[in-house]
């Protein structure tokens, strides 16, 4: 089974250049990333990674408007601007959580025809605040929209839930076979990242989510498909941080490195 790996931009405060140096130097395929509009600033981020042999994958997170034919417009809008970087594929935060599912579907629905019109994949995550916040909702839209594929951030789902799923697992489970991508970070029943995967007090945390990013990749091995992760950790006030001073707690580039080395050991050959 083939598994790519790709280090978030959010957060990064360096020179893009040095950024994908440090990426490409860490053992990354690629980098996930919005890309602007403007042309130099974009044709300077794509010229970077080309250099370092980095691939891209598109974010899309821009769901802000509540009028949904404006909301439609931009997402459109932001999609279009992806799709022209021809990125591997684009990941998108669809939708939002108070729209109806008619009014999600047809952002559903727009990405289907866009995607098939560009022959670039588009995708859609699991996260708070959008279409696919919750476990329960999730299924819905896959039952009646079976052709979605999804990117798995399950860390939302445990804090919307406030829980580790233990009473969803047939929710769990219809997601995790709708999976094309992970974001393979750890969260917990009061947020959606925990302060360091690596501390002792969340190993059981870590190992939960390990046993279900281990059921995707097992599908993947099956289809002989190519299993895609971002180690998506992220920065202060995403990562727990000082009172005061808002310095955070630990290192989110140590923790997203440790994340990607902890999943290419553990997905070498069986297991």
């Amino acid at each position: 089974m083939q598994i790519k790996f790709y280090a978030p931009e959010w957060g990064n405060t360096l020179p893009f250049a040095t950024f994908c140096e440090n990426v490409k130097a860490a053992g990354y395929d690629g980098v996930e990333m919005a890309l602007p509009f403007d042309p130099n600033e974009k044709d300077a981020i794509l010229e970077a990674l080309s250099a370092n042999g980095l691939e891209l994958i598109g974010q899309y997170w821009q769901s802000f408007e509540r009028d949904i034919d404006k909301h439609a417009r931009n997402y459109e809008k932001y999609l279009r601007n992806l799709i022209a970087a021809k990125p591997v594929f684009i990941n998108c935060q669809t939708g939002k959580d108070y729209f109806s599912f008619e009014k999600n579907k047809r952002l559903f629905e727009l990405a289907d025809l866009l995607s098939k019109d560009s022959g670039i994949p588009i995708i859609h995550e699991t996260h708070r605040g959008k279409s696919l916040y919750a476990a329960n909702i999730t299924a819905d839209y896959l039952t009646r929209i079976p052709g979605l594929r999804i990117t798995l951030d399950i860390s939302h789902w445990c804090n919307v839930h406030e829980s580790m799923l233990e009473d969803q697992e047939e929710e769990v489970a219809l997601a995790i076979g709708h999976t094309s991508h992970i974001h393979s970070r750890v969260g917990h029943p009061e947020g959606p990242q925990v302060n360091d995967p690596r501390a002792p007090e969340w190993a059981e945390t870590l190992e939960t989510h390990l046993k279900w990013w281990d059921s995707v990749a097992a599908i993947h091995k099956a289809n002989g498909t190519v299993l895609t992760v971002n180690t998506e950790f992220g920065p202060a006030t995403y990562m727990p941080a000082m009172p005061y001073t808002q310095t955070p707690v630990a290192n989110q580039w140590d923790i997203n490195v440790f994340m990607m080395d902890l999943l290419k050991k553990r997905y070498q050959g069986d297991y």
